[in-house]
């Protein structure tokens, strides 16, 4: 048997899948290298209009005369965006390609971050937002599928540099926002329009990536005979409902996206209420949210090289648990090593981000499983901030919060180790290879 051969077999059944079923398309030699450019780029984009209006809320909220009604649905548009429209994210791949989807996306992000510095009401703002969101929404299905389609044996590896480059993004423009805007003026205005300018060079590199994907497709539909595309089209992938996995992952997602909102959101609050200045808060938090960086790209690696990754998210949940036991017990006085505890927890995102490019055998297979684990998992994560908000405003303290938080923890873990078993929604909804 040789190397090559022993190195397949010796891959988990989904990675083997994968292997078995390469993307064939005849493409030019630069845009494997390109699109690795691409993809990182984009996933710079992803986070940094949600997180840089976070920076500049109070600002942007007095700016524009907004109610506190108003201020608080702008704070739950993210997670409705992405819910809403990554449900359209398969059927637009199918007619257009998930590249230029992904293009589209990027270009959507661009126009909806230039506009809204300039609107002059709230109504005006949120659509420019939501705009922005809806390109993001559909990036972030995308994605996995772009990975398992041109890079099928390096699914880890890909998933791990974009959750890094999306991690460093979402810290990035929560950490420069202001510094940035106070050296361009002060206006909030400005603050925000400078972040078009990530999203203009992102549209820029794949409209020539875009393009070349489309001019491979025609050669590889011409090569395949003239009924080989509307076949592809047709194949929608698995039924997505009857598989457990597929609802495991979804609400493993929706939890750990719950955990990761209530984080960002809530967090400074607590160390501040336990006697924390509130600038050490806003560096803790800043140390939870930079774990990510280089954690987003070890373990999808990882988990990418092992069949099982149930005890990835069994070890992620317990270092959740640590952390909130220990804001419970003792917030000040551990504050460091909670905000660095919470902070590895909150990297079940690229975990599960890697899980559904291994879930699935064929790009078809991902998009679906990608759309409906992130569209019910983002449902799933909007009550959770409100409620925990609710919950301390009522019992004027963080111990029934974070009881609640802790708690959900143990659902999170169980549900990873049913989703990080070594088998796929195809196999489990009966469709043949």
């Amino acid at each position: 048997m040789s190397d090559e051969e022993t190195t397949t077999l010796a891959r988990p059944a989904a990675d083997r899948a994968t292997v078995a079923t390469p993307h064939t398309t005849a493409q030019p030699t630069w845009l494997g290298p390109v699109l690795i450019v691409g993809i990182v780029l984009a996933a710079l984009n992803l986070r940094p209009a949600i997180t840089s209006l976070g920076a500049l809320f109070e600002e942007t909220r007095t700016g524009l005369g907004m109610s506190g009604t108003v201020a608080g649905l702008i704070t739950s548009v993210p997670a409705l965006c992405f819910a809403v429209f990554g449900v359209t994210a398969p059927r637009l791949s199918r007619r257009f390609g998930p590249v230029a989807v992904v293009c589209a996306g990027m270009a959507a992000v661009a126009a909806g971050l230039l506009i809204r510095p300039f609107a002059d009401g709230a109504a005006g703002f949120l659509a420019a937002s939501a705009l922005s969101l809806a390109g993001i929404a559909l990036t972030n299905v995308l994605l996995p599928v772009i990975v398992k389609r041109y890079f099928p044996d390096r699914v880890g590896t890909m998933t791990g540099l974009y959750s890094m480059a999306l991690a460093a993004g979402t810290s990035l423009a929560a950490a420069a926002t202001v510094p940035l805007t106070g050296a361009l003026g002060g206006s909030w205005r400005t603050g925000l329009l400078m972040w078009a300018s990530l999203a203009i060079a992102a549209v820029l590199l794949w409209l020539p990536i875009a393009r070349a994907a489309r001019a491979a497709d025609r050669a590889a539909d011409t090569a395949a005979g003239p009924g080989a595309r509307a076949a592809v089209r047709a194949d929608a992938g698995p039924r997505i409902t009857r598989s457990r996995t597929a609802w495991a992952l979804a609400c493993y997602f929706g939890l750990q996206a719950t955990g990761a909102y209530i984080t960002m959101g809530w967090l400074p609050q607590i160390f501040r209420d336990a006697g924390v200045s509130a600038s050490t808060a806003g560096v803790l938090l800043a140390v939870t949210m930079v774990m990510g960086v280089p954690l987003a790209f070890v373990i999808p690696g990882l988990a990418g090289r092992i069949r099982n990754q149930g005890a990835i998210a069994v070890t992620l949940g317990v270092f959740g648990l640590t952390g909130y036991l220990g804001l419970y017990f003792a917030p000040a006085a551990g504050a460091w090593a909670w905000a660095l505890l919470l902070g590895v927890s909150n990297c079940a995102f690229p975990l599960v981000i890697t899980m559904i490019g291994l879930r699935a055998k064929s790009p078809a297979g991902v998009v679906k499983l990608s759309a409906f684990a992130q569209s019910t998992g983002y449902l799933i994560s909007i009550p959770g901030p409100l409620v925990i908000g609710t919950l301390y405003q009522h019992s004027g303290g963080w111990d029934l919060p974070l009881a609640l938080m802790a708690g959900l923890l143990v659902p999170q873990i169980a549900l990873g180790v049913l989703a990080g078993r070594d088998r796929t929604i195809e196999d489990e909804c009966g469709v043949r290879n």
